[in-house]
């Protein structure tokens, strides 16, 4: 069962990185035809959602952070309690391997960006930016481009890219909690209480729904960014009740929300993020120094401290690599992770708050779109490489 969550999962994130694509194509497209002015009008435009003596109001921008992308790591924390408690992740030999990959997937970019950073004067506090990968884009090129290799290499993309995700939730609390309204908080804490309280109950799916709902608006009105809370309901959610249906709460919640985060979700949030006017774009805002760190953060940084933590995991006999996989395929993966779509632009706009046209967030967009397609591009180049060389060998032995 838990190789076919794992494979659903897959399936649907490497289908949606289409639909990803799309949407960052589109919003460049807009971003620079004569409906400009409407579509950064429309990011800026505030709308009002009541629910009885609830009222919100927010920008278009807010409802696609706070709002959208909450389901999106609602469903993140499913995959990461699934994969720690029933899947991969609860072997530890076989996590040693990816979660080093992960570590040093981080370690690497934020080395990298730090250094240009420094040799250029920029901002030293965007190094966070470039050191989540995008699952969906990620495993939508290796889909395409690694056709006929071992899959213990999509277990490996999988497993670190959750790591990794976890890995950024983790700084986003750390570094991105200031200023909040501690009394939602509390309030949110005891929600969070009860929940996990009742978890070993059978307890029907509105609650589940109306529990979110509650915890992400307490969490709005405190300031604090609704990812964590969002991580930390996912936490109390059951992953062993089951239902009259033979259906347990997580798993029902992961198959019914998934679909929704990889074809609306993500690439509304692609649309909402990725427009960049090329309009009076000059040279020196294009090699502005947060470009660069951002751009070779995520291509150099990241692969070099995957494929590095990779090879020294197998060296000092910690790890091994994915079983039946040649070193040119681990490093078209490791090179592959430096495509960081999402994450890397919402943790942009918390380290840089401001509208969608201001200097910070185009030249954080120029970054992570030119770093992304730098590594999409070198890790197609190299898993297609490595296909080759392992049809020929397999050509040469049956002849």
């Amino acid at each position: 069962m838990a190789r076919k969550i794992t494979l659903d999962f897959l399936k649907t994130e490497a289908a949606s990185g289409a639909a990803l694509g799309f949407a960052v194509l589109a919003a460049l497209l807009v971003a620079n035809s004569p409906w400009a002015g409407t579509y950064f009008a429309w990011l800026k435009s505030e709308h009002v959602l009541q629910v009885g003596p609830l009222v919100l109001q927010l920008t278009i921008t807010e409802w696609i952070k706070e709002g959208l992308m909450a389901v999106f790591f609602l469903v993140i924390g499913l995959e990461i309690k699934y994969e720690i408690l029933k899947g991969d992740l609860r072997n530890p030999r076989k996590l040693a391997t990816p979660v080093l990959a992960a570590l040093g997937g981080m370690i690497g970019p934020a080395l990298v960006y730090l250094m240009v950073a420094g040799a250029t004067g920029g901002p030293l506090g965007g190094w966070p930016i470039p050191l989540a990968t995008d699952i969906a884009f990620a495993l939508a090129i290796f889909g395409v481009a690694a056709k006929g290799l071992p899959s213990s290499l999509r277990v490996f993309l999988l497993t670190l890219a959750i790591v990794d995700d976890l890995g950024a939730i983790a700084l986003i609390a750390v570094l991105f909690s200031g200023g909040v309204d501690w009394a939602p908080l509390f309030w949110v804490a005891g929600l969070l209480a009860v929940g996990a309280g009742l978890a070993r109950r059978r307890i029907a799916a509105p609650f589940w729904v109306l529990g979110f709902g509650l915890v992400w608006y307490l969490t709005v009105l405190s300031g604090l960014s609704t990812a964590l809370t969002a991580v930390a309901f996912a936490a109390i959610v059951p992953v062993g009740q089951r239902r009259a249906d033979g259906q347990s709460p997580l798993k029902e919640a992961m198959h019914d929300l998934h679909p929704y985060v990889a074809w609306l979700v993500l690439p509304l949030f692609a649309f909402a993020k990725a427009g960049v006017s090329f309009s009076g774009l000059s040279l020196e805002m294009v090699m502005a120094p947060l470009v660069l760190g951002v751009a070779l953060g995520l291509f150099l940084g990241k692969q070099a401290g995957v494929f590095g933590a990779t090879w020294l995991a197998s060296t000092l006999k910690i790890g091994r690599k994915p079983a039946g996989a040649t070193w040119l395929e681990v490093y078209g993966v490791s090179v592959l992770c430096g495509v960081g779509f999402t994450i890397s632009l919402f943790i942009g706009v918390l380290a840089f708050p401001g509208a969608s046209d201001s200097p910070e967030q185009i030249q954080i967009r120029l970054g992570v779109i030119g770093g992304s397609a730098l590594s999409a591009a070198a890790g197609w180049i190299a898993l297609g490489l490595a296909t080759r060389r392992r049809r020929a060998a397999a050509a040469a032995a049956g002849s």
